[in-house]
């Protein structure tokens, strides 16, 4: 028998068991990606929305129907990184039932400035106008206007109400409408937590 072959195979075997039970350093490095922040890419625009409710006012029948799209020729805002934004310009009609209007108008974020803050009218968009309900003054809105990047945290409610001339009065609103948390009552905490 020829053994000499198979030392050289043997040896091989013992190293690598040999180098298996060896125990391995631990390396205290932390290895990570390095953080690059983005660079700002072509301004944002939010999606072009319209909205239309048929109500009864008054025990006669009316449209209600709101537009909004971006528009380029309002100022720009950006975020924290630079990103900018495209603000935009919301429509609100009122129709009677034969098609005669009995309100248009077009806002912008200048429409509310006198009831929002510098950081809100530096940077923030006109998120949105929403038709909630008819009240004791007259047809009653929910306006958002909000920071472009979070507009689901950080933003400012208005009210906005129609009366039955046509004449429309603002205000902060605190009951936040817009959210239908009057649906859904039980569902949240008295604390928001």
């Amino acid at each position: 028998m020829n053994m000499k072959r198979y030392i050289p195979f043997i040896m091989v075997a013992g190293l690598i068991a040999f180098g298996a039970c060896k125990e391995k350093k631990e390396s205290k490095d932390i290895i990570t990606t390095k953080y690059v922040p983005k660079k700002p890419q072509a301004p944002i625009a939010m999606p072009v929305d319209t909205k239309t409710a048929h109500i009864t006012w008054q025990d006669k029948p009316y449209t209600i129907q709101i537009d909004r799209v971006s528009d380029d020729s309002l100022k720009q805002v950006k975020d924290e990184n630079g990103q900018p934004y495209f603000d935009n310009r919301v429509s609100v009609t009122v129709k009677r039932q034969d098609g005669s209007v009995f309100f248009k108008k077009v806002f912008t974020k200048a429409s509310f400035s006198s009831y929002i803050d510098d950081t809100f009218r530096n940077n923030g968009i006109l998120a949105g106008i929403q038709y909630d309900e008819i009240g004791d003054r007259g047809l009653e809105f929910s306006v958002v206007v909000g920071m472009p990047d979070a507009l689901d945290d950080v933003f400012v409610p208005l009210e906005l109400v129609i009366d039955r001339q046509g004449a429309i009065s603002i205000s902060r609103d605190d009951d936040m409408d817009m959210l239908d948390y009057d649906d859904r009552e039980g569902d949240f905490d008295e604390e928001g937590v």
